[in-house]
C-alpha cells in the first residue's frame, strides 16, 4: 500500500495535468516507443518552442487527468507507451509537430487527442495537422478581400484616365 505522501503527490500530478488539459484548446496521445534518443530530443525541442506541455506519465495517471476535465473516452487510448502533448497559444502546434515524427518513426504513433474538449481520432488529429497556421489562414483571407479593391481601383484609373483624354482632346480642338 502507497503511503499517503505518495497518494498525495500523485493526486497533485494529476491535478495538474487536469488544469492544463482544461486550460487548453487541443492536445494530442501519442505512443513513443521506438523513438531514438536523438529524435525525441529533437521532437521535445520543437514542442517546447511551439509552447506545447509534452508528458510522460502514467497511464492511470492521465487517464485520472482526462477523466476530471470530461475526457473519459481518451482511457481506451492509454496503453503502452505513451506520452500526451498539451497545446499552447497555439492549438494546432502538438499535431502538426507529432504528425512529422509519427511519418518518419513506423513505431511512433498518434493515437488520438482532445480539440475544444472533445476526444479526437487518429485522423482527425491528421487533418487538424494539416491545417496552415493563423498567420498563413489571415494571409490568404486579407489577399482574397485585397484583390476585388485591387480590381475596383484599377477599374476606376482607367475611367479617369480616358476622361483625361477625353477632356484634353475637347481642349486641343
Amino acid at each position: 500500500m502507497p503511503s499517503n505522501a505518495i497518494l498525495e503527490q500523485k493526486k497533485q500530478v494529476v491535478a495538474d495535468v487536469a488544469e492544463l488539459i482544461k486550460n487548453s484548446q487541443a492536445g494530442v496521445v501519442v505512443n513513443y516507443q521506438g523513438i531514438t534518443v536523438d529524435a525525441d530530443t529533437a521532437m521535445r525541442k520543437a514542442l517546447r518552442e511551439a509552447g506545447v506541455k509534452y508528458m510522460v506519465l502514467k497511464n492511470s495517471l492521465t487517464g485520472r487527468a482526462c477523466e476530471t476535465v470530461g475526457l473519459g473516452d481518451m482511457k481506451q487510448y492509454l496503453n503502452g507507451m505513451t506520452a500526451i502533448a498539451i497545446g499552447g497559444e497555439d492549438p494546432i502546434a502538438p499535431a502538426k509537430i507529432l504528425k512529422e515524427y509519427d511519418e518518419k518513426i513506423e513505431s511512433f504513433n498518434i493515437l488520438a487527442g482532445y480539440l475544444d474538449g472533445a476526444v479526437i481520432d487518429k485522423a482527425t488529429v491528421m487533418d487538424l495537422a494539416d491545417t496552415p497556421s493563423k498567420e498563413t489562414l489571415i494571409a490568404k483571407f486579407l489577399g482574397s478581400i485585397q484583390s476585388p479593391l485591387y480590381g475596383l481601383a484599377y477599374a476606376l484609373q482607367g475611367i479617369i484616365d480616358k476622361s483625361e483624354e477625353g477632356a484634353a482632346e475637347a481642349a486641343a480642338e
